[in-house]
């Protein structure tokens, strides 16, 4: 009988980790618990029941290293952020690092350019980039990704997006999408509404709430403490998330980017477990 309470606890603890998150984790939200304790992170990120996950950083350890701390917990590496500057100049060490890793997509987060202002040459340089990395990475069977940023939604002199420039001169047999929601709605765009004009070129997805009453910018810049639990927000996440699934996002990442993301994690997936 001294044995019973063991025998439930862990009983328990198997049918917690038993169910799975039913989508991924941008690692990017634990982000300061990582720089303490890595190990200790990745277990509270399996605890939480994802099996999915997108590195962004691999907090010292090798590509290597970080995907076996990622396997004994089964732990899936989905896609990986790279830097502009290493898709430009050393493409040979991205993939490398996304072979490592495991991971199917290659990610970029930022076009550099210049204080808060997108300009025509910024998009140019990244059209050459992007296109020219998308094919080699197409040849190693990795997939190139442009996470949307909110600052390519400042217009073009001809009234269009700089957006809208990069989606018509991104080869998407090379280079497609990952939306963020949060920096489509913040520039004042809708999400599902840029689903729907650019059907099958977003293949990921950044799932994130932003506090009502939050204002719109066009910088790609914002409190991360507006970040809220899904649901909560003035983004729409429900409406989002069948729009999605219609539009053929394959992955789907939670990111909160506050200080309170542990704390607000278990209420994001508990949001999303009801949509179902």
């Amino acid at each position: 009988m001294k044995l019973l309470p063991f025998l439930l606890a862990g009983l328990l603890t198997t049918s917690a980790l038993a169910q799975s998150a039913p989508v991924g984790l941008e690692l990017y939200s634990f982000r300061e618990q990582f720089k303490t304790d890595l190990p200790g992170t990745l277990a509270k990120v399996q605890q939480m029941g994802f099996r999915e996950v997108e590195v962004a950083g691999t907090y010292g350890l090798s590509p290597t290293a970080f995907r076996q701390e990622l396997d004994k917990r089964g732990i899936k590496a989905i896609s990986m952020g790279a830097e502009f500057d290493d898709l430009e100049m050393n493409v040979p060490k991205v993939i490398a690092d996304a072979k490592a890793l495991g991971v199917k997509y290659v990610v970029c987060f930022w076009i550099p350019h210049t204080a808060d202002l997108f300009t025509s040459i910024d998009a140019d340089r990244a059209t050459d980039v992007f296109n020219t990395a998308g094919r080699l990475l197409a040849d190693a069977k990795l997939t190139l990704c442009y996470h949307t940023h909110g600052y390519e939604f400042q217009k073009m002199p001809n009234g269009t997006t700089y957006f809208d420039y990069l989606a018509q001169n991104l080869d998407p047999k090379y280079v497609n999408f990952e939306m963020d929601v949060f920096w489509v709605k913040s520039p004042g765009a809708d999400p599902v509404r840029l689903l729907q004009q650019y059907p099958k070129r977003f293949l990921l997805a950044h799932l994130k709430d932003r506090k009502p009453g939050t204002p719109d910018s066009l910088t790609g810049q914002a409190d991360v403490e507006s970040n809220v639990v899904l649901g909560e927000g003035d983004i729409g996440i429900a409406a989002f998330m069948r729009a999605a699934k219609k539009a053929g996002i394959r992955h789907f990442f939670i990111e909160d980017e506050s200080s309170r993301s542990m704390e607000q994690m278990s209420k994001s997936l508990t949001f999303l477990r009801g949509l179902n």
